[in-house]
């Protein structure tokens, strides 16, 4: 049975894909929108994430033990970054992967949740046995399966995406210039705990040095492509040699 917590986590999730695809299509057609939309979004985000990091790492506690394991939560990460966003001026393509997230939890939670309350169970596999998911709930599962690994790259290439939005609009004055600074921050904890990051970054990497180190493109590009490349290399490194030790 359902947990009225487990039904906030799973109203958060609604919240956040209501509003932000409300803000998505007023953004793709260049309509004016309020940007309570966009904090709706981000509201419901703070939601369901503050519920699963409460569920994970229990109540605070004022000591370094408690900080040093919530700053490597991952949870954590992403609650205090969609703070920031929604205290922020708006950046709708921030909203991106947490809507995919939300998309796939929102899935997960009408399947095991809701179809199974509503739709009628299907009939047993095996003569005498237990009574099989409705058809419908089976499809679902087997696409959320499906399409869960794809949508996690989308994902990876969404918040690389997004800190060259926010490193430009630092130097267009779109956004606050603490923004690329935290979304690195952010990006660097992602590429030493997530796969799909690492390999994101790597196909970016490559794609972008196949370019600026042609023979065709001027020297100098190269050079400070490479140097770029080197300090980016050196302090992403910093990081996980200080977790080893």
């Amino acid at each position: 049975m359902a947990t009225t917590q487990h039904y906030l986590w799973a109203g958060g999730h609604f919240l956040l894909l209501l509003a932000a695809l409300r803000y998505f299509i007023a953004s793709a057609t260049f309509t004016t929108v309020s940007a309570w939309w966009y904090k709706a979004s981000f509201l419901g985000a703070l939601v369901s994430y503050a519920i699963v990091c409460h569920k994970s790492l229990g109540t605070p506690q004022p000591n370094l033990a408690f900080v040093k394991k919530a700053a490597t939560d991952e949870n954590v990460q992403y609650f205090l970054l969609a703070f920031f966003w929604w205290s922020s001026k708006p950046v709708a393509f921030a909203l991106m992967p947490y809507f995919v997230f939300s998309l796939f939890h929102a899935l997960t939670f009408t399947r095991t949740t809701l179809m199974s309350q509503y739709l009628p169970p299907g009939p047993p596999a095996t003569a005498g046995g237990p009574p099989q998911p409705h058809p419908l709930a089976k499809r679902l599962q087997l696409w959320v399966k499906s399409n869960y690994d794809p949508a996690m790259r989308v994902v990876a290439f969404a918040e690389l995406f997004i800190f060259l939005r926010v490193a430009f609009g630092a130097v267009l004055f779109w956004n606050s210039l603490a923004a690329p600074l935290i979304y690195a921050h952010f990006l660097r904890q992602r590429y030493y705990q997530s796969a799909f990051t690492r390999e994101a970054v790597s196909y970016a990497d490559g794609r972008i040095s196949a370019v600026l180190t042609n023979p065709a493109a001027p020297p100098v590009v190269g050079t400070v492509w490479g140097k770029v490349r080197e300090v980016t290399i050196k302090w992403g490194g910093n990081v996980i040699e200080q977790r080893r030790e």
